[in-house]
């Protein structure tokens, strides 16, 4: 039994199956300054200056594709493509480096586990300034190209590439 999916269809599989396709990865530098100096009942200042580097991947989930997106006539077709998210944001240990630290005489230092509690601040800062860096817009240059050449490519002369309305959030996949 060998039935074939129309055209449209077949196309629309095609890049379903891309799935999420990462069309930018920005590396990010983030410098991240804390000290706790202001409560009254402890003996000196602790400061702490320490960066990072954050890598964002960004980019256009295609699963999200069906047939209601794609209008096809002729050698012309249109698509609607979901607007871009971020897929990741990786902080690896090594990229988080201590720059300044100084720790009054009746103080301990900053623990692991408070170095980690600001590269976790670090990265959702990160997170909430994607859009303002420009990653998402990027990302979604970047898929429309691609999805144009794409299907100029199955041979249609005439594509639109086009997407979801603005004015919904973007989230983190």
């Amino acid at each position: 039994c060998t039935h074939k999916a129309p055209k449209q269809q077949q196309e629309i599989l095609a890049l379903k199956e891309m799935n999420e396709l990462v069309t930018v990865e920005y590396v990010v530098s983030k410098i991240i300054k804390a000290n706790d100096n202001q409560t009254w009942y402890k003996l000196g200042d602790r400061k702490i200056l320490m960066t990072c580097q954050a890598t964002l991947k960004g980019g256009i989930d295609f699963s999200k594709i069906d047939d209601n997106r794609v209008t096809i006539s002729n050698k012309e077709i249109t698509i609607v493509l979901p607007r871009a998210t971020l897929f990741s944001i990786n902080i690896k240990p090594e990229d988080i480096k201590v720059a300044y630290e100084e720790v009054g005489t009746f103080r301990s230092g900053f623990s692991s586990q408070e170095r980690d509690q600001l590269a976790a601040q670090a990265q959702r800062q990160i997170q909430n300034s994607a859009d303002s860096l420009g990653v998402l817009r990027t990302a979604e240059a970047n898929a429309g190209i691609f999805v144009s050449n794409f299907l100029r490519t199955l041979g249609y002369e005439k594509v639109t590439v086009k997407f979801d309305d603005p004015f919904t959030q973007p989230t983190l996949n």
